[in-house]
């Protein structure tokens, strides 16, 4: 009598060093973004030398960052599964959210995740083009001299932070960016004081954005959000007044679809 295959049971054709990397790659999350080498190899039940080559050539191939004794995931998974990306619940969801508030103050809107020195786009919605620059998901552009950008390394904690801005080159794109580590630093704190940013022609002339955070479910900084739109069009009245309050609360229900605690609770 034949049976049916068991497709559970690891085969002829089962390719065990690749069944490993992916479990490195699962090993992250919300519970575990960072992690040493002993940790991965713990969660994984790999030796240390199996779990370090592995950790290694995720990092060769830029899916895991390290700093220090810490590895993390860096936003080019998202490759790995792209049209799930674009199909998860959350961001499905939210970008509802950011289309209402893009109809009310006639700014694009959009959602970053930082990778390295740089954001990356996870999420757009445009209202019109202001910028030279063409963007759309996948782009990316400097964190130290853009809102979304700066919301992010805000978020880092204190050591990430530091290491993060002495590694960095603050490349001048206008007059008005700040080149200044010190300064840099000093205008960060102000951001994660506040909880937003605000960001005017640093990125490039004529360009203005406002960016909050988007927090996980334990409340650390995972993404965010911003609006942009012309600096000759938004005094400083008009983003405070009108554009910050609609924007926090854009941010307030996208955490609350990511299920994140409620700041000052």
């Amino acid at each position: 009598m034949s049976t049916l295959p068991d497709h559970n049971k690891p085969g002829d054709n089962y390719v065990q060093s690749f069944a490993r990397g992916l479990a490195v790659l699962k090993s992250f999350g919300a519970e575990a973004p960072a992690q040493t080498l002993s940790n991965v190899a713990a969660r994984t039940g790999l030796t240390r030398a199996g779990a370090r080559r592995i950790l290694h050539t995720l990092l060769a191939l830029g899916y895991v960052s390290s700093e220090g004794r810490l590895f993390r995931l860096t936003p080019k998974v998202l490759e790995l599964g792209f049209a799930y990306l674009t199909s998860l619940p959350v961001w499905s969801q939210a970008q509802p959210v950011m289309e209402g508030l893009v109809e009310r103050l006639r700014q694009s809107s959009s959602a970053a995740v930082l990778d390295g020195n740089e954001v990356v786009y996870v999420l757009r919605v445009p209202a019109h083009k202001i910028m030279s620059i063409n963007l759309g998901v996948g782009s990316r552009l400097p964190a130290h001299c853009s809102s979304m950008g700066r919301v992010l390394l805000a978020g880092l904690p204190d050591d990430l932070l530091h290491e993060r801005l002495a590694a960095m080159t603050l490349t001048a794109f206008t007059r008005s960016t700040i080149t200044d580590p010190n300064q840099l630093f000093e205008t960060l704190m102000q951001v994660r004081a506040q909880g937003w940013c605000l960001v005017r022609e640093e990125l490039e002339p004529g360009l203005v954005s406002m960016a909050a955070p988007i927090r996980d479910i334990s409340g650390r900084v995972v993404a965010a959000i911003n609006i942009s739109g012309q600096a000759d069009k938004a005094d400083a009245a008009y983003l405070l007044d009108e554009c910050l309050p609609q924007l926090l609360a854009a941010a307030a229900r996208i955490n609350m679809l990511l299920g994140a605690p409620a700041q000052g609770a």
